[in-house]
């Protein structure tokens, strides 16, 4: 299966998962805090930077960088849409900090190893124990995070194959075998659950 993990290990694999997640909602809040303006957009853009420049520094830009291709068609319609409305700048500080927002938490994801985030987890549903099994909670959690990939992947490849066959654009039509993908996928991890004795 493929994950968002980072391809080789980093410093940040050893840092405390609970401490990475803290720093990242603190930043993020710290992010878009400021009203929008010239300051909200320098800020995002020294976060982008920092991002960009740790990533590098690490030898995991590319990686990092690929996950940035869902986000195109969204900044063209914006930037398309806050020209058209004459509000440039508004556009840019929120393209900006989602584009800052979005790397800092790659980073995070990147550097956390599954059985850090379970971990995590597991702590902070303590208190729902009597309303969710926390492990169940954990198991579905990381399961998610690492089918993200997966299934932006097998959309790629039926995108692909689609485009190879017919000149007309796929739209809606791929959303049926992506779901029939999605729900195979789902019932081979559920067996494998089950071989090995299930969540306790």
């Amino acid at each position: 299966m493929l994950s968002l993990t980072s391809p080789r290990l980093t410093p940040a694999h050893s840092w405390r998962a609970g401490s990475k997640f803290l720093a990242l909602a603190v930043l993020t809040v710290l992010l878009f805090a400021p009203p929008q303006g010239w300051f909200a957009l320098a800020l995002g853009l020294l976060v982008l930077g920092a991002a960009s420049a740790t990533a590098a520094s690490w030898g995991i830009f590319g990686a990092w960088a690929r996950l940035y291709r869902p986000l195109w068609p969204f900044a063209v319609l914006l930037m398309v849409w806050h020209g058209v409305t004459q509000t440039p700048l508004a556009g840019s500080v929120i393209l900006i900090r989602m584009a800052a927002a979005l790397g800092a938490a790659n980073l995070v994801t990147m550097t956390t190893r599954l059985i850090d985030l379970q971990a995590l987890v597991l702590w902070l549903a303590r208190p729902l124990a009597r309303i969710l099994p926390p492990k169940t909670l954990s198991l579905a959690i990381a399961l998610m995070i690492r089918f993200v990939p997966v299934m932006a992947e097998r959309a790629g490849l039926l995108t692909s194959a689609w485009k190879a066959r017919s000149a007309r654009p796929p739209r809606a039509r791929l959303i049926a075998p992506l779901a029939l993908c999605a729900l195979d996928d789902a019932d081979h991890a559920a067996e494998a659950l089950r071989a090995r004795g299930g969540v306790r």
